[in-house]
């Protein structure tokens, strides 16, 4: 399955123009530039999320915690 081309493209924007009229056309590009800064923004927002989860130090394996105890029990 490939991409539409150049007559393709042509058939599509007459059927839309026809379909929705001229007059509609600037609120649904507006709509759909909205959308897409929205879903950019919560992407931003969730990579933000994991690099700082990534950053954060993490809690101390099970075998060091446990050679903590025993060190602190011959102290």
């Amino acid at each position: 399955m490939s991409l539409p081309g150049g007559w393709e493209w042509l058939i599509i924007i007459l059927f839309i123009l026809i379909f929705f009229g001229a007059k509609r056309l600037p609120e649904m590009a507006k709509g759909l530039g909205k959308g897409i800064r929205e879903f950019k923004g919560a992407l931003s927002g969730i990579t933000d999320e994991i690099e700082k989860a990534g950053n954060t130090p993490a809690e101390p394996k099970a075998e060091e915690k446990a050679e903590e105890k025993t060190e602190k029990k011959e102290d």
